[in-house]
């Protein structure tokens, strides 16, 4: 099964209060046929005979598809992030609806509460399995138009630490990628800020402030040919060598020069740091970069929040998600837009 954004797809509805939730997804039987929808929107394809026919269906196992012709059974669920999962359908789909509507998140304590679940483990893997699920199996890069440019920079992220020394602290580095969009004259908000407002963005986890770690991010997420702007730290010389127009902006410690020539990257630290604090309180060291990709899930889809309900599911139906185990030993690496780490 491969990866789906039916971000486009008008035969799809999506709910746009708990109301409407309830009406379109009262089962297991109405989420299995919005799966099925989903997948196969001209109708259900046989993975084994390539037979297009209505298929047989299971009364007691709604997430089976049977075909007519070869008998050979097909999960809804194989391939998708609610694989081998024992919670049942609508369950995922009202962590999926409360994950987006939410718009400052979820905490898997909050998100235990919330759905009734008796283990706080639960609520913890389905939150990861759906982080896991945000982020493209094969994401493109941004940028790549005229009439935009990308800012990139980087931030630490995380609090202090007590009772280790002074100079101490267990922060990590974070690379961002933001475009620059430009408001149509006229519209309300197109004095604000010049007209500029933040597009598409991108964030990894990276080890240093080296050429190769913030070069490499860049590389790995934005179109070769854009114009990027970032401040004068050496470590982005070299992106005019690996096909960038790169403008370099050296701020020398004013805030007035980053806000006239970088002021969409530093918004999108100051609302990253705002969020991990007032949602999650801080995060565990393993698991930083699920919640940048949770973050940036939620920032490219702000303009829309309910069609990224629907937009979830579709990205989930051709990505891996972690096991419980994978999770708290540290052996699954979360998918990240940066090249730099591997």
């Amino acid at each position: 099964m491969t990866g789906m954004d039916i971000h486009r797809r008008s035969d799809l509805a999506f709910p746009k209060s708990l109301p409407e939730f309830q009406r379109l997804f009262p089962d297991d039987a109405a989420c299995a046929d919005y799966l099925e929808r989903a997948r196969w929107a001209d109708g259900f394809v046989c993975p084994y005979c390539g037979v297009v026919a209505e298929p047989f269906r299971i009364a007691t196992r709604p997430g089976i598809l049977e075909c007519r012709t070869c008998r050979r059974q097909t999960g809804l669920l194989v391939g998708t992030v609610m694989e081998r999962s024992h919670t049942p359908l609508n369950i995922w789909f009202w962590a999926a609806y409360l994950v987006i509507s939410h718009t400052p998140g979820m905490s898997a304590v909050q998100f235990q509460r919330q759905l009734g679940l008796s283990r706080y483990e639960t609520a913890f893997g389905i939150l990861h399995k759906l982080r896991a699920g945000m982020v493209r199996p094969d994401p493109d890069r941004i940028g790549g138009k005229p009439d935009e440019h990308v800012e990139a920079d980087e931030t630490y992220v995380g609090g202090r630490t007590r009772g280790e020394g002074r100079g101490v602290h267990h922060k990590i580095l974070v690379a961002c990628a933001v475009e620059v969009r430009h408001r149509k004259p006229g519209t309300a908000q197109d004095k604000r800020k010049d007209g500029r407002y933040a597009g598409r963005a991108r964030l990894a986890v990276v080890p240093d402030r080296s050429g190769d770690s913030l070069c490499g991010f860049v590389e790995n997420t934005v179109a070769p040919g854009t114009l990027v702007v970032s401040d004068d730290w050496r470590g982005y010389i070299g992106l005019s060598k690996r096909g960038y127009n790169h403008q370099a902006i050296a701020e020398c410690g004013d805030p007035e020069v980053a806000d006239d020539f970088l002021p969409m990257i530093h918004l999108v630290f100051a609302n990253l740091k705002m969020w991990l604090l007032g949602t999650d309180h801080g995060v565990s060291a393993k698991h930083r970069q699920a919640y940048l990709n949770e973050f940036t899930f939620r920032f490219n889809r702000r303009f829309y929040p309910f069609n990224a309900f629907r937009s979830l599911l579709g990205i989930a139906g051709g990505a891996e998600s972690p096991t419980y185990a994978e999770l708290y030993s540290g052996d699954w690496v979360h998918p990240t837009f940066s090249g730099c780490l591997r």
